[in-house]
């Protein structure tokens, strides 16, 4: 009985090799059968014909007697199908366990892999405790873009900004609104300059280029983001220095 290579590639992904394929298409077609006569109807060498039985019957495909000698049998095509599903599901269940178990922890350790990513900052001490995080770890420059609306956070922030950071650290502050509203800021220790716009959509800080809060909003911050990923930390520090360079100083 000939079958079409589209069948015997789906048998092949099931996981059944040319030789079980050949005697279970005998067996589907001639019913039970010795291992020698099998051999000889799908042309499979009799040294590997019990290799091959005793593979297709630990895969769910066939059965055997109890006679003497053995006789083989197929499972029913649809059978042997659910069979082999729900072995491969439970393959499937193990290697997402050991994964998740070996490999993700790895994958998690920033400090071993880089890993673009993107958090979504719900509330005032959610911001203050990511930006924390972020400015602790700055080492050479901290840009800030401070809108009208970010100026609490500035103003919570000042213990990071004015004494927290470490000595190497350069800062520069862009802010929105009146010169009066942000003298406060130039007694902050580490801060290099300070400048003054009419007016920001939105805001941020950037540390070292590599990690970026960023505000968007109008009036208030509809969306605070944190992100690492090179492509947006790269296109916010260029746009901050952009607005930087047409800023008054102060």
């Amino acid at each position: 009985m000939a079958i079409n290579e589209e069948t015997r590639s789906a048998l092949r992904e099931m996981g059944l090799n040319a030789y079980e394929i050949d005697a279970y298409i005998v067996l589907l077609e001639c019913g039970q059968m010795t291992a020698m006569e099998i051999s000889q109807a799908a042309n499979v060498p009799y040294s590997k014909m019990y290799e091959v039985l005793n593979s297709l019957k630990e895969k769910g495909w066939i059965k055997s007697s109890e006679s003497r000698p053995s006789k083989y049998f197929p499972v029913p095509p649809l059978e042997a199908t659910r069979a082999t599903k729900l072995r491969l599901e439970d393959k499937y269940a193990n290697w997402e366990n050991t994964v998740a178990e070996t490999l993700q922890p790895l994958y998690e350790k920033r400090e071993l892999v880089e890993r673009p990513d993107m958090l979504i900052l719900r509330g005032q001490q959610a911001v203050l405790n990511k930006l924390e995080e972020v400015l602790k770890k700055a080492s050479v420059e901290v840009v800030i873009a401070a809108p009208q609306f970010a100026k609490p956070v500035i103003v919570n922030a000042e213990p990071l900004i004015g004494n927290g950071l470490k000595k190497t650290v350069n800062v520069k502050l862009m802010a929105a609104g009146k010169r009066e509203d942000w003298v406060f800021i130039k007694k902050y220790a580490g801060l290099s300059e300070l400048r003054i716009r009419d007016h920001m959509f939105g805001g941020g800080i950037i540390a070292d280029g590599k990690e970026a809060m960023l505000f968007l909003g109008e009036d208030k911050p509809t969306l605070v983001i944190w992100s690492n990923h090179v492509g947006l930390v790269g296109f916010a520090r260029e746009y901050f220095q952009f607005l930087w360079d047409s800023s008054a100083k102060v």
